[in-house]
């Protein structure tokens, strides 16, 4: 018998609209002779799944099933995660199936809230000896003087939002009558921001996932943009250039995957994430900057571009990630 995925998408962020980008991605390479899969819609007002017809029926939140016109029950036998951002990349959801012992293809609810926050990251993963940027984590309601911040920190920097991801929010500072305005822009998004000082070298990401129990490090991707960094317009519109696999050398190449496999150890991750790097020019150091736990997966994102690269169907990646999750 085919076991029942719910392919959750949505949530409760400006990040929605790239989910739902990536569960059409998901859901056209789900293998249906191995797998029935229901497109499950989260949003603030209401749970839902989406029939084929395009009809919603209401999920029950009280055991995360669904009801169909017949009158027949159906439940699950895993969860596919494809939100980004609140509430299935930062625990939230994953504390809900724990509790119903639904299983899931994600992190868990520990660390999807750590790797969430993004000064939480880096801190955890200085402390396990992995290279991280200088910053400082600001909150909202305890405000900081520009004058306080340059003090601990050196020009450039960037801001950006502590908590969430797809480079909202996200701003680089240059010189200091720059830096309010960034905090602001900021602050907008999330309660809590993180500045951190710029490491100048190229920039690079890679996809790590566990199979049959084995972790496995995807191609690297190499980040080159347009914009003066990878931002929102670069990372969706069209404005940088991903090349996969990097051209890099073998040691730079195996400093960078050896890095990404210390921190999906250390973090105690689970199912696919990616993990974004800068390789310092100074000392020719792989820096990690953040852990996506719930990567984009929609035509434009980069763990497809890497799966391929690594000569997987992405049908026969998502089938790894299900059956590693049951």
């Amino acid at each position: 018998m085919k076991k029942k995925i719910a392919l959750v998408t949505g949530g409760y962020s400006g990040e929605a609209e790239i989910s739902y980008k990536s569960a059409i991605t998901v859901g056209n390479n789900i293998d249906t002779d191995k797998f029935d899969y229901y497109k499950i819609d989260i949003t603030p007002t209401k749970w839902s799944y989406i029939t084929e017809g395009g009809e919603r029926w209401a999920v029950d939140r009280s055991d995360f099933t669904v009801t169909d016109d017949t009158g027949q029950k159906i439940t699950f036998d895993a969860v596919l995660l494809c939100i980004h951002g609140t509430p299935g990349e930062d625990g939230k959801l994953q504390g809900y199936f724990d509790m119903l012992n639904l299983p899931y293809t994600s992190c868990d609810a520990a660390t999807s809230a750590l790797t969430f926050n993004k000064r939480y990251t880096v801190a955890v993963a200085a402390f396990g000896g992995i290279n991280v940027a200088k910053s400082l984590h600001l909150f909202k309601h305890t405000p900081v003087l520009v004058d306080e911040i340059l003090a601990g920190l050196k020009l450039p920097v960037f801001v950006k939002p502590n908590n969430g991801g797809s480079s909202l929010g996200i701003s680089k500072v240059n010189v200091k009558e720059e830096l309010a305005e960034a905090l602001d822009k900021a602050f907008g998004v999330d309660d809590q921001v993180l500045v951190e000082e710029f490491i100048k070298g190229r920039e690079f990401t890679i996809g790590v996932f566990k199979s049959k129990g084995h972790i496995v490090t995807l191609p690297i991707t190499e980040i080159v943009t347009k914009k003066e960094f990878f931002d929102y317009e670069a990372k969706y519109q069209g404005l940088s250039e991903e090349i996969t696999p990097a051209l890099l050398d073998a040691s730079s190449a195996n400093a960078i995957s050896v890095a990404a496999l210390k921190a999906y150890q250390l973090l105690n991750c689970r199912g696919v994430v990616r993990i974004d790097f800068i390789l310092n020019e100074a000392d020719n150091q792989p820096y990690m900057l953040e852990v996506n736990t719930v990567p984009g997966q929609s035509a434009a994102s980069i763990i497809p571009q890497q799966v391929k690269a690594m000569g997987w169907s992405l049908k026969d990646f998502y089938t790894a990630i299900i059956e590693e999750a049951t």
